[in-house]
């Protein structure tokens, strides 16, 4: 199975090359790569267009302005031409990263794959993801970065939603997954290390506009007591920078 790894990018030079040089490590044989660039000006532009000509996966991608990451991310997905699709912005934490995940998928015979994640500052992790299994009428959520779908699931379900601003990928996961009826594997080891600059988490206040468009997610997908699950996400959250902090 073709595996479609998206990349979005804008001015972030030195996280392209360490994303593309975990990839370019990878055991997994049949992988696509597709990188959306957003018209960046830091030299981003050609060391793509360096890396397309030598790289180990063949490398599909575009540089234009687009109207943000959620909107690059759907661009991206139209480009690919994968039978599954992950998002990688970030570090896969091995060389067998893909292979793992899309043995989980085939093995257990499942719709897609997720796993464990930290966020990392640095050499510091600033929040560590365990989420195991669940249902989001419980709270739980996937690490958005470790998830491995199918292509079938955006054919059916959409895209990115790009009226939401900071969580796009929150909603799209909300109204896959609330019926239960898209089926999910699941690793339990970290391997995804991801940057700790995302959109919802570069401050208090984008972390409190989070809270506002997962609130609205849950209710435009009609999941019930949406105030009460934002309580146990937000808790669970806590718990995670907590055990974090105890790590360093």
């Amino acid at each position: 199975m073709k595996v479609s790894l998206i990349l979005t990018t804008y001015n972030c030079l030195e996280n392209l090359k360490l994303t593309l040089d975990a990839i370019n490590n990878q055991s997994y044989e049949d992988i696509e790569v597709v990188v959306k660039d957003g018209g960046s000006t830091d030299g981003t532009i050609n060391y793509i267009r360096e890396m397309a000509s030598s790289f180990k996966y063949p490398i599909v991608w575009k540089s234009e302005k687009d109207t943000g990451i959620y909107d690059a991310l759907n661009k991206g997905i139209e480009m690919s031409s994968g039978d599954i699709i992950a998002i990688c912005n970030d570090l896969l934490t091995s060389n067998t990263v893909v292979e793992q995940f899309v043995d989980a998928i085939i093995k257990n015979n499942v719709d897609g794959v997720h796993s464990d994640l930290v966020y990392k500052d640095g050499d510091r992790v600033v929040r560590y993801w365990k989420m195991g299994e669940g249902k989001i009428s419980n709270g739980w959520m996937p690490g958005h970065p470790t998830l491995y779908l199918k292509r079938e699931i955006y054919e059916k379900y959409g895209l990115y939603d790009t009226r939401y601003r900071i969580a796009a990928d929150y909603e799209f996961i909300v109204r896959i997954l609330k019926d239960d009826e898209v089926k999910l594997a699941y690793i339990p080891e970290v391997l995804i290390s991801m940057y700790y600059n995302g959109t919802s988490n570069s401050s208090v206040k984008a972390y409190w506009n989070s809270i506002k468009e997962s609130y609205r997610a849950l209710k435009q997908n009609h999941v019930r007591f949406p105030s009460l699950l934002i309580i146990k996400r937000t808790l669970k959250v806590f718990f995670q920078f907590m055990k974090a902090s105890k790590a360093n």
